[in-house]
């Protein structure tokens, strides 16, 4: 079955919830309040089914107040097409011009033109009302709309206006069920028996009973325990759908309006987003550095406007910028916003999310990227987003969670991608050739500098070298290995052609003399001295021997050989396998050495995780 999201918009008390109950036999107001002040004060909801077509409409219906424009805000955003209602005996009014201003900015395609309370007026004066109406909605998606004059009231032209909503609504495009679930939340409450209940109209995707779904920001991790749709009860709910998901585990006091319930481990919140900004013809000024009400989906929260190129936008001008919020939002490049001054109340424009996780820049860097996210295809969004991310790379299942699209197209994207060579995989992480690039530009810059202060060591060591460049750890063996000028032995990593300038001859002498004093080495400086070498050249020499493995680094100053190291580990296996623990005067004995060399190596042994100390004692942890 098809299934269509049908809003309605205009001023107060022009009698969309009237149109409502009159197509649907359903009222929306459901507040005691809305029924007795005669307005509605709270989104509203209905359902309007044509079984023979196969084609189920859910209705949202929006309040018209200008101080509840937030209120339909949060209705708005998953709405597929639009009545614009005007009262006849009214005609246009400020929130009929604001309520068009904000579906025009949400990008809503289709809709109709609604004239109600007809039976209040006469004949001419409903024409030169319709006249209006066709004139008022010129320059925007409802121009060349039908025009439809009903009454409530007395049920004139009710069938007719049915009719043509379901005309408009077979054409609409269905949204994408193959992409993520992604739930703005507009309503939370509790039934009795099953506990906490969310509604809202699902963006994308679909979800199942017994699914794990996240809600965000907040990050709780649930189950759906029920689905209802459109009065139903389902085992599965679809994009499209008017749909309430009955939480497992989750309090009423932990939700509210504005959260997002979405596929579990795919999405992530943010506290800026990269945009295009458009202002409305009517607006006031926007000056960089503003603060405004910044609304996406069901939430709401104050943001500062920070623009690129310029200090000001005008009237009807358009700018990329980026939003600063205050409170975190869920977001996908793709999404549609509107923002609202603080004070007065009104809107002043909207547009939409480039790349919700942006990169650092200041104002004066380069915006290269943003026309590319704007207008680029999906693999030319997906290169520009990974490329950003530069040697962090960005794994598979984020850049689903990044881009408002069906996941088997972003799939198909990103293998393409891979076998045209712009990007790099490894497993679900994704990189850019460019990030790759640089990535190899910078490790070889630093072996340059390494070799150029330490020619006696061959290389730096793997994990200094990645502590250095901050990469990613599970793809840095893998990248090195990509880079031709870059050679790698025994977890060392040099220049190819470099060779330390340390001779073989002295490592055998520092070598053969280690050996003969086993744990009983001299101290660094003793050993120049006695080797006639200088420290600091000896001190890059037992470097190199240590990473090497020909011998062992104690601390900075004492190193023993390997044999005497190991000859160590074998009496201590002796000892500890007839005895629970050891002193250090029994290690002393032991190892028929001094006080002076036994504290030295024991703590060694403690910082290698050999043995650990328990009091005044040592254990064994080496097995």
């Amino acid at each position: 079955m098809r299934h269509v999201i049908l809003g309605t918009a205009g001023h107060i008390d022009h009698g969309k919830s009237s149109i409502v109950k009159a197509l649907t036999g359903i009222d929306p107001d459901r507040l005691k309040e809305e029924k007795e002040r005669g307005i509605t004060i709270d989104l509203g909801f209905a359902d309007l089914a044509f079984p023979d077509d196969d084609l189920l409409i859910g209705i949202v219906d929006v309040p018209g107040h200008e101080r509840l424009v937030k209120n339909m805000l949060a209705g708005a955003g998953g709405i597929d097409l639009v009545l614009m209602v005007i009262a006849a005996d009214e005609g246009i009014m400020p929130q009929s011009r604001e309520h068009l201003a904000i579906c025009d900015l949400l990008k809503i395609r289709a809709g109709l033109i609604v004239i109600t309370k007809t039976d209040m007026v006469e004949p001419d004066w409903l024409e030169l009302v319709m006249d209006e109406a066709r004139q008022f909605v010129k320059g925007t998606f409802l121009e060349g709309a039908g025009v439809v004059a009903v009454s409530a009231k007395t049920g004139q032209n009710i069938g007719m206006l049915r009719e043509r909503i379901k005309d408009i609504a077979l054409l609409v495009e269905p949204k994408p069920t193959k992409g993520l679930f992604r739930l703005p939340v507009d309503r939370v409450f509790t039934l009795k028996g099953f506990g906490t209940v969310v509604t809202g109209t699902a963006l994308s995707g679909t979800v199942r009973v017994d699914e794990q779904v996240e809600v965000l920001p907040s990050g709780l991790k649930t189950k759906v325990r029920g689905l209802h749709s459109h009065g139903k009860h389902a085992e599965q709910t679809y994009a499209g759908q008017r749909t309430a998901v009955n939480l497992q585990g989750v309090e009423k006091d932990e939700l509210k309006r504005g959260d997002m319930v979405v596929t579990a481990g795919r999405f992530s919140t943010t506290t800026a987003l990269d945009t295009r900004l458009e202002l409305l013809k009517d607006s006031i000024p926007v000056k960089t550095r503003s603060q405004v009400h910044f609304h996406l989906g069901t939430s709401e929260t104050v943001a500062r406007v920070i623009l690129y190129g310029t200090e000001k936008l005008g009237p009807g001008e358009s700018s990329y910028c980026q939003f600063r919020l205050n409170e975190p939002v869920v977001a996908q490049a793709g999404d549609r916003f509107v923002i609202r001054r603080l004070s007065p109340l009104e809107t002043l424009g909207g547009g939409l999310v480039l790349d919700s996780s942006p990169r650092r820049r200041r104002r004066r860097d380069g915006i290269d990227d943003l026309p590319l996210l704007e207008k680029g295809g999906i693999r030319e969004r997906i290169a520009a987003k990974v490329s950003n991310s530069s040697v962090e790379g960005m794994t598979i299942h984020r850049v689903e969670g990044w881009l408002k699209a069906e996941v088997p197209d972003i799939g198909e994207a990103v293998r393409a991608l891979l076998k045209e060579g712009v990007l790099f995989r490894f497993d679900d992480l994704l990189l850019h050739r460019d990030a790759f690039e640089l990535f190899r530009g910078r490790l070889t810059s630093m072996l340059k500098e390494f070799h150029a202060h330490n020619p006696t060591r061959q290389g730096i060591a793997k994990g200094e070298a990645r502590e250095r460049l901050k990469a990613d750890q599970h793809i840095f063996s893998a990248l090195v290995e990509m880079v031709d000028d870059v050679a790698v032995q025994r977890d060392i990593i040099s220049l190819k052609g470099f060779s330390a300038a340390v001779s073989d001859s002295d490592k055998a002498l520092i070598q053969k003399y280690l050996e003969g004093k086993g744990i009983e080495a001299p101290q660094r400086k003793e050993l120049a001295a006695e080797l006639g070498i200088k420290d600091k050249q000896l001190a890059d020499v037992l470097k190199v021997m240590a990473e090497e493995g020909s011998i062992k680094r104690v601390n900075d100053s004492f190193y023993i050989s390997m044999p005497a190291y190991e000859g160590m580990i074998k009496v201590l296996r002796e000892h500890f396998a007839s005895n629970d623990s050891m002193t250090v005067a029994g290690f002393r004995d032991l190892m028929g050495t001094t006080r002076k060399y036994a504290l030295p190596v024991l703590e060694f042994l403690d910082a290698s995780r050999v043995t650990v100390r328990v009091g005044d004692v040592r254990k064994l942890l080496l097995k």
